[in-house]
């Protein structure tokens, strides 16, 4: 449980460290470093990041918790399972997408953990300010008040009633052409300026795309770009764009969907550290600042994915999986563009 006073939304202040609890993971390493305290971290190593950790957005009181879960192919039944599990375990911020059709879900699971008498969020003195959720649109309508009537849907789908909100409301892809995706984020703006999105951003944009942004965006930077992520593909032009711009980085695909578990590089760094490939990926990708949003269906692999603050990857480990970058041919969904078409 994370100790807030109860007048600050638990996003729009970072804790003090006194305030940070240890995680299921912190737990179980410690564990196992006190039967072998010659491979223990330093208490410095082990404290820079933890599962309660914030990243304040830019131009924004909003902060987004550093660790995501992604409900990507979760079907329905499965996906309320999925997102109670893991809340139940200590995630704090759950990505969603109109494309991903789960929306609903998403909002039922959270209302649900938090529901007072019954939830297990409400037993523990959290509800919704405490659950950051995002979601995407993915094409725009036939003109800006159809756009905005789809994202407020979504909205109302997640939190119903009224007061309802999302955390970051994201447009999930630049390929609907420049008149759409500015009629798109001037939706996103209204929802913002109305109270039903605490934040706004993109998903797959390039330095292009956000550049042209400059022309017509009242909210600029966007708070957050989303993008596959991961050592084979870091498209490293857009994150150095984000980066100087502060503009938050949310990866996706940050375990390659399981397709490089057996990379014998990663295997290599995965025996040196005692945890599994996934958790090396997904500590890579903190460690590069990113906002990793990991995705699974099954409850030990939702746990092992949080389960990555117990250790530290070192300066060669780091160059050792940035040397494997493949470039754009990395890509198992997509790579940007950078330049604009």
């Amino acid at each position: 449980m994370v100790i807030q006073e109860k007048h600050l939304h638990p996003h729009h202040q970072i804790l003090p460290p006194r305030f940070q609890t240890t995680d299921k993971g912190r737990e179980a390493a410690e564990a196992a470093y006190a039967k072998n305290p010659e491979n223990a971290p330093s208490e410095d190593m082990a404290s820079r990041l933890a599962l309660t950790d914030l990243l304040p957005l830019p131009n924004s009181a909003v902060q987004i918790p550093r660790l995501g879960f992604g409900v990507y192919l979760s079907s329905t039944k499965q996906c309320i399972a999925s997102c109670t599990h893991a809340l139940n375990v200590g995630y704090r911020h759950i990505d969603t997408a109109q494309y991903y059709g789960n929306e609903t879900e998403v909002g039922t699971a959270v209302r649900d953990w938090m529901k007072p008498g019954s939830g297990p969020g409400a037993e523990k003195g959290l509800s919704r300010k405490d659950i950051f959720i995002t979601t995407k649109i993915l094409a725009a309508g036939k003109d800006f008040e159809a756009s905005y009537k789809k994202c407020k849907e979504s909205v109302d789908k997640i939190d119903p009633g009224e007061g309802g909100y999302v955390d970051l409301f994201l447009i999930h892809s630049p390929s609907s052409g420049s008149i759409k995706r500015k009629e798109m984020w001037t939706a996103l703006e209204r929802l913002h300026e109305e109270g039903k999105a605490k934040s706004i951003g993109v998903s797959n944009y390039g330095v292009g795309h956000i550049d042209e942004m400059k022309g017509y965006a009242k909210i600029w930077p966007p708070h957050v770009n989303q993008i596959e992520l991961h050592p084979w593909c870091q498209q490293r032009t857009i994150t150095q764009y984000c980066d100087a711009h502060k503009i938050i980085i949310e990866a996706y695909s940050p375990i390659v969907r399981g397709q490089k578990s057996h990379d014998p590089t990663l295997v290599k760094i995965s025996k040196k550290h005692g945890h599994t490939p996934a958790q090396i990926l997904i500590r890579y990708c903190l460690q590069k600042g990113w906002v990793p949003l990991p995705k699974s269906d099954t409850p030990s692999r939702i746990e092992e994915n949080m389960t990555v603050y117990g250790f530290e990857l070192d300066e060669e480990d780091m160059k050792t999986l940035n040397d494997l970058d493949q470039g754009d041919q990395g890509a198992i969904v997509q790579a940007v563009r950078n330049e604009l078409r």
